[in-house]
């Protein structure tokens, strides 16, 4: 007991010394704990960071190794090594560890203010390097006779994942994925020759919302709590009416009750070659998005088809994320994108955004892929168990 009570004392003095820019000191104190056998990962943090006041970096790492062996998420730790090698001209290695912190936090507002500071300069760190980085790549590109303004698309966007100045998505559809299909976000407009017209009606599609928007009553929440199904207390919008819904088509068949006020719409709609499984689609709807509201990241069910989206009321700051692709909704303006790869949307205003949503089969699939698919899913909710 004596002697934990010793060792006590001796850590508070060492702190003392750290707190009082007295590294030397500091030094003699944990590096002597260390030597009566307490050598937990905090006693070799403390160690480390004298010996860092010291600007003696070598020694420091391998106490940090010590802290990182017993604690690989250390973020203390990941940000001294960083800092060590930084010390020492090694940028490179100083960056990777620094990116290992920032991978591991999201969000450093979470942590005190002392160590969120430290989070977010090395975040800057991270972008000065990967700035170094690119203006190096595209000198040696220059100099070897192959311009990156001259380069493919791809090439160059090859290049934003190698310096991670975005970040790689593929498709995780939660369901069912069907294999080989491209990880794109947004599909180019001009590969859908039916858009022309359907964004032309956009003002009789418009005229009918708004002739039943004050019935509210007509949109229910998006994501709701099925009786025989598990809550899904992963979704910021479960059972909310910040993210709502009207049903033109529900599971592939129409809504009467509301199709009735919305022969225009229908008709723009029947021209568009849409999916069609029997018990799951067509499936349409009015998506409405409450002032203020986030649809936090997730992804969709089925990578076997793409979601339209054909904006009717969009105030300003609304927003579309889609992988590394952000958008805004432009009033008459539609799109087509793949909701299986992570996407998030905003409504920054103070009023509701509102977009006509279906969805139509993935262009790479055959005309008998696509029955092949349409017999899969319905023998899927066709099991009884």
């Amino acid at each position: 007991m004596s002697q934990t009570r010793d060792l006590n004392e001796i850590g508070r003095e060492g702190m003392a010394a750290l707190r009082n820019g007295d590294p030397k000191t500091a030094r003699e104190k944990f590096e002597s704990i260390i030597a009566a056998g307490d050598r937990d990962a905090d006693t070799w943090l403390a160690v480390a960071l004298a010996r860092h006041g010291m600007n003696d970096y070598a020694a420091a790492q391998q106490a940090l190794d010590e802290v990182l062996r017993q604690s690989p998420k250390n973020i203390r730790a990941l940000l001294l090594k960083g800092d060590c090698f930084m010390a020492q001209g090694d940028r490179r290695a100083a960056a990777s560890f620094y990116n290992a912190v920032v991978k591991l936090v999201p969000d450093p507002d979470v942590f005190p203010p002392e160590i969120a500071k430290e989070i977010y300069r090395a975040r800057a760190a991270i972008e000065v390097h990967q700035s170094n980085m690119m203006k190096h790549i595209e000198e040696s590109l220059e100099k070897d006779g192959v311009p990156l303004s001259a380069s493919s698309a791809r090439f160059a966007e090859s290049i934003d994942f190698l310096t991670e100045k975005t970040r790689r998505y593929v498709e995780t559809p939660r369901a069912y994925y069907f294999p080989d299909m491209p990880p794109k976000e947004f599909y180019p407009r001009e590969s859908f020759d039916w858009m022309d017209g359907l964004e032309a009606a956009t003002d009789d599609i418009a005229n009918e919302l708004k002739a039943v928007m004050d019935q509210p009553s007509l949109f229910a929440p998006y994501i709701h709590q099925e009786g025989n199904r598990p809550i899904r207390h992963d979704h910021n919008m479960l059972n909310s009416n910040d993210w709502s819904a009207m049903f033109l088509w529900r599971d592939g068949v129409l809504n009467e009750a509301v199709a009735k006020s919305f022969p225009k719409t229908l008709e723009a709609l029947s021209k568009v070659p849409m999916e069609d499984v029997p018990g799951r689609a067509p499936m349409v709807l009015f998506s409405r998005l409450a002032p203020g509201a986030h649809i936090e990241p997730h992804s969709g069910f089925l990578n076997s088809r793409l979601i339209c989206h054909l904006p009717i009321i969009v105030p300003d700051d609304c927003w579309l994320r889609v992988g590394n692709d952000a958008r805004q909704w432009e009033r008459g303006k539609g799109w087509v994108f793949n909701d299986t790869i992570e996407h998030e949307a905003w409504n920054g205003s103070d009023e509701p955004r509102v977009v006509l949503i279906f969805s139509v089969w993935r262009p790479e699939l055959t005309t008998d892929e696509r029955k092949y698919v349409a017999s899969l899913l319905q023998s899927v909710d066709s099991f009884a168990g």
